[in-house]
Parts: C-alpha cells; structure tokens; sequence
C-alpha cells in the first residue's frame, strides 16, 4: 500500500543549504546523508513550534517537507535567516507516500513506517487512512492534534523524534535543553484506550472531575479497538481510568504496539 501524506514541499539548493538549515532546524541536518532525511522542527527562540518539517537529502540539495497550512510560515522564516547565504529556497511540486515507492528521491524511516519523497504526485495511491491509524498505534504525533504553535516539544512527544542535544544551536535550544536536564514538561503524550465513540480532536480528559488534558487523534485500530493520542498532566499515571466525551476510557503507555 502507498499512501499520498498532506504535505507541502519546499526545496533548498545552493552551498550553503545544509549550513542554513543546520543552524535553524532541533535536529541534525547532517545525519540526513543523500537518500536520506531527519525529522526536525523549526522552532521560536522560547522554543514554541513553529512547524515540524522531514527533511530530505536529494543529493543534489534539500526538500523540507511540513503541513500545507505552515509552509508559507516556514519559506518566510527561512528566507529571514538567510542574510548573504548562497541558498535558493523556492515552493516544489515535490509529494511525500507513506510505503513503497521505487522511485523515491529519498527516505525517512519512523516507527510507523518509511515516508518517501517523491518528484512529483504519483497515480494509483491510496488515502491515508491507514497511515493515520499506523501512526496513532506508533504514538507519532501530529501539527494541529496533538502540538501546535503554543507547544513545547516535550509536551508532545517530540523530543527523542526531532531533537538532537550534540549538534551546534538553533533557535529555541536553550528552552529545550533547560527542560530536559534541568525541569520536566508538566504534561506530555500518551495513549487512550477508548470505550465509546471516537471523540473529536480538542475532547477534554477528565480524571474524576478535574481536568487532565486534550484528545488529538483517535482512530479504530484493526488491533486494538478505538484508542486515541492525548497530551496529559503529568500526574496521570499509566493505567489510570479517565472519562472522554462522557465514556470511560484507560490511559496507556506508547506505542500501542509495546
């Protein structure tokens, strides 16, 4: 199965690309060897998310993939950074598919399987359900579920996925690295194992009466029934019954697969 993803491209070329977009980008542009990619973030300097970005290496430059409603968002922050650099950054008909593609210019692995930048769309794909629901099992989160611009990477998971702490700076390292060696996120991601209907993403989760966090995505799992992703108070434990949209639902540990 290939699944076309919602993404938009935008392609970076020039000598200087990979100095630019190491110096702006959580993760380590040079682990993207050609062929390959990272998955990074772009970052305010208080380390708010500004998008999350996969990073393919063509060989012949970069392709920063993101969500189609950041893309402006991102262009314009880079083209800010760029001062005398010589990069080209400019909007490609670049398509990123979640399986097999044989013609992949590059591939990004994640624990919910590869993502694969293409040249363009290919004919004969799928829709991504499936990627959805394999990406809730994996515990992957997702801009505008369960992070969005007023996040921290730690509260959504995205620490171990998109940052490095061996690379040189960026904006928003210093938040990022205060947090995880000095403090701790006060909520964070974590699995719903559901009972009811599948809530709407922003579903309140009520831990008795008090209010312990949000619902991202929920999907019907072929293997584990309904579950949802949640970005919790830390104080919620694993295994601890909660309520969504008025049914009981058990809180658990990601991956669901573990």
């Amino acid at each position: 199965m290939t699944a076309l993803l919602d993404r938009s491209c935008i392609e970076a070329t020039g000598p200087d690309a990979g100095v630019l977009l190491q110096s702006l980008l959580s993760n380590d542009v040079d682990g993207a060897q050609p062929g390959g990619a990272v998955y990074a973030l772009l970052l305010t300097p208080k380390a708010r998310v500004i998008s999350d970005v996969e990073l393919f290496n063509t060989g012949h430059g970069y392709v920063l993939a993101c969500p189609p409603d950041r893309a402006q968002l991102v262009l314009e922050s880079i083209l800010r950074a760029r001062f005398r650099r010589k990069v080209e950054l400019a909007p490609s008909a670049h398509a990123v598919v979640w399986g097999e593609a044989a013609d992949a210019l590059a591939s990004l692995e994640t624990p919910a399987g590869p993502h694969r930048l293409l040249a363009s769309t290919p004919d004969g794909v799928e829709p991504a359900d499936a990627w959805e629901v394999a990406r809730v099992e994996a515990g992957l989160p997702a801009f505008g579920r369960e992070f969005g611009e007023d996040s921290m990477p730690a509260e959504a998971g995205l620490v171990p996925l998109a940052v490095s702490f061996t690379k040189g700076c960026y904006p928003g390292q210093e938040p990022v690295a205060r947090l995880q060696y000095r403090g701790h996120a006060n909520r964070g991601l974590r699995g719903l194992a559901l009972s009811g209907a599948l809530p709407e993403p922003g579903a309140a989760v009520l831990h008795g009466d008090r209010d312990v966090g949000r619902v991202g995505s929920a999907v019907l799992s072929p293997r584990f029934g309904p579950i949802s992703l949640a970005v919790l108070r830390r104080e919620v434990s694993d295994g601890d019954e909660v309520t969504v949209a008025g049914a009981a639902a058990r809180v658990r540990p990601l991956p669901f697969a573990a």
